[in-house]
């Protein structure tokens, strides 16, 4: 593997991250990885050396995700929701039950957030970019990141703290 695919490996778990904030499914969320990764190698020729791969495969999978909610909506399909088999711990090894339960309340609350702020919490308070970087992700000015972020986050701590847990 040469320096770009190995980064890509290393990015893996982050790409996951957003997957599962933007779909509302884990099957849907390893599609998407799938294809970031996929268009990611066949257009690495588009990446820019010296800036930053995770904005780069952000972006790409932001793009995937649009094009296929259009196609979603253009051909009528549904979405399947997840099924019984579908895993809903954080990680069950490291996680004591009430983490867990605490975890997936979060989750939870992440994915009933409007798109639009799903997407700014992910990218910000989840996967650690900057403002700066997730309007440029977003393709959004940072301001209108700003008022989804607090938006979004208001939303989180009122859901949350309704359900008592405790951030």
């Amino acid at each position: 593997m040469d320096g770009f695919q190995t980064e890509l490996v290393a990015l893996l778990p982050r790409l996951r991250r957003l997957a599962r904030a933007i779909c509302r499914s884990d099957a849907d969320a390893q599609d998407l990885v799938q294809a970031t990764v996929e268009r990611a190698l066949a257009r690495r020729g588009g990446f820019r050396p010296g800036t930053r791969l995770d904005s780069w495969a952000f972006t790409i999978m932001r793009r995937i995700h649009i094009d296929q909610g259009r196609a979603k909506t253009r051909w009528g399909q549904v979405v399947s929701p997840a099924d019984a088999a579908t895993p809903n711990v954080a990680d069950a090894a490291q996680a004591d039950e009430g983490l867990r339960a605490d975890a997936l309340a979060v989750r939870e609350a992440i994915r009933r957030l409007p798109e639009d702020q799903r997407l700014a919490v992910a990218l910000v308070l989840v996967d650690g970019l900057s403002y700066a970087e997730a309007a440029e992700v977003l393709d959004v000015p940072a301001g209108t990141l700003t008022s989804r972020l607090v938006r979004g986050r208001q939303t989180l701590i009122q859901t949350l703290t309704e359900q008592g847990v405790s951030a």
